[in-house]
């Protein structure tokens, strides 16, 4: 579909189907259905998510709780990633999705109404497990740039800033001196490809993690 225009005869067709008298363009709003007794309904058309079509549905709630936004359906590799996260926005702002396919047919994601989902309490307490093992406050807020530093980041410099000192070491030795005790299994995934083994339970430091420990330096030496 390559106008807004094109979407409204399925839409209409939808809501006509549900006994809806249906009229375009009416005043500010792209479609105004009708239907005797009910509230009416409101669509918003676009052929993609934008802010702008959300600022335009939320106005529209002044006139009615039922507003619908509804867009071409988003092909692509990260469509149904998009899809669900447009999805739960309007679910959180009250408002109803539709899609339509490139042939004409019409899917109903989310209807009108208010919505409050539930707490994750998993994710609250892995979110503060993360909070209270990051060492100071390495990352400034939104910036990535550079990348994000972890706990786990932060644990692996400091085997390999110990690697880097002593040469190779046996991991339970580097667990020892860095007070990080999953410093053996740290260094045997190698997540970054900064330690090699030597033997069984010893390490050394490779040129990746020389690398490393000058990249981000910053993110884990702290002030004396």
């Amino acid at each position: 579909m390559k106008r807004e225009q094109d979407l409204y005869p399925p839409i209409k067709a939808l809501l006509e189907r549900q006994g809806y008298t249906v009229k375009g363009e009416v005043g500010a709003a792209d479609i105004v259905a009708v239907r005797n007794g009910d509230e009416l309904v409101i669509v918003e058309l676009k052929l993609r998510f934008s802010l702008a079509l959300f600022h335009q549905a939320i106005t529209r709630l002044k006139v009615t709780d039922y507003v619908y936004i509804a867009v071409c359906k988003p092909t692509g590799r990260s469509a149904r990633r998009a899809l669900k996260d447009n999805v739960a926005l309007c679910r959180r702002l009250g408002l109803g999705l539709i899609t339509v396919r490139a042939d004409g047919a019409v899917e109903v994601h989310a209807d009108p109404g208010p919505y409050a989902p539930r707490k994750n309490k998993a994710k609250a307490a892995q979110l503060l497990r993360a909070f209270d093992r990051l060492e100071g406050d390495p990352n400034a807020g939104g910036a990535t740039r550079h990348g994000i530093v972890t706990a786990y980041r932060q644990d692996a410099l400091k085997c390999a800033a110990h690697l880097a000192e002593c040469g190779a070491t046996k991991g339970s030795e580097v667990a020892r001196a860095t007070g990080v005790p999953s410093a053996t299994r740290l260094m045997r995934d190698n997540h970054y490809g900064w330690f090699a083994k030597v033997q069984k339970g010893t390490y050394s430091l490779t040129e990746a993690g020389e690398k490393g420990l000058e990249h981000w330096a910053y993110s884990w030496e702290q002030p004396d």
